[in-house]
């Protein structure tokens, strides 16, 4: 996602990677990946999570009551990290490919040894594959080659490997107006969860979610109503309704 900056400061150029000084909050930390916004850390709070979509799945995990999460896609691993500082005695697992990405946060974002966390360098969707049934309690999908989601994290198999090993997945994607993406993918989840739902707002980020236990989308819905940047929730039939022939 983009969010609005002046004269930002930049720290470090490498390989298409910029990390930058947020002049708005002098601990905030932005990585950008080919002129895309990739991770944003404050480096005296990990708990604040700067984009929206990130807050939105926060709320998910909440309300699912998520302590074992496997994060494919890492970057600054922010929403990793504000969930390991709510809850030290959790588990969260972060799997990133790109050994730059990971260089770069552990040199300039901040990204240290810490209770409940661990990251490694491995592809996700290998990874995914190779865990036990049920060994997580949610899998949270945000990697990205270029602007698009790498196909193969989001195929009806991987997926079908994602529902066999934990009960609920989030899958963050952006996408243009024709919404063609969201829709091949939210049609992969429907395919492999009793359930599924999105969160969106009117632009950017769309979150999309797979579930086989039933959770408040009462609830989920209005506290992402009153999120900063409000999203809208889009329920199950609706959804439904929405991917047609994808």
């Amino acid at each position: 996602m983009t969010r609005a900056r002046s004269a930002p400061l930049i720290l470090v150029r490498r390989d298409g990677l910029v990390v930058e000084r947020d002049p708005a909050r002098p601990s905030g930390r932005l990585l950008r990946q080919h002129e895309m916004d990739a991770s944003y850390i404050d480096l005296a709070d990990a708990r604040h999570l700067e984009f929206d979509y990130l807050r939105w799945m926060r709320i998910v995990l909440g309300a699912a009551r998520a302590r074992r999460v496997l994060h494919v896609g890492g970057g600054a691993c922010a929403l990793p990290r504000a969930l390991a500082a709510a809850d030290p005695g959790g588990r969260q697992e972060v799997c990133e490919v790109d050994a730059e990405v990971l260089a770069l946060a552990r040199e300039h974002l901040g990204l240290r040894r810490a209770p409940g966390l661990r990251v490694r360098r491995a592809e996700g969707g290998a990874f995914v594959a190779a865990q036990p049934d049920r060994a997580w309690d949610a899998i949270v999908i945000d990697a990205f080659r270029g602007a698009v989601v790498p196909p193969e994290l989001v195929t009806v198999e991987a997926l079908g490997d994602a529902a066999r090993v934990a009960p609920l997945a989030l899958v963050n994607v952006v996408d243009n107006r024709a919404a063609h993406v969201v829709r091949a993918v939210a049609a992969g989840l429907i395919k492999v969860y009793p359930r599924a739902w999105a969160l969106g707002g009117r632009a950017g980020n769309t979150v999309l979610v797979g579930a086989t236990t039933g959770l408040d989308l009462a609830r989920i819905a209005a506290a992402v109503a009153a999120d900063p940047s409000p999203a809208r929730l889009v329920e199950p039939a609706e959804l439904v309704r929405m991917v047609g022939r994808a």
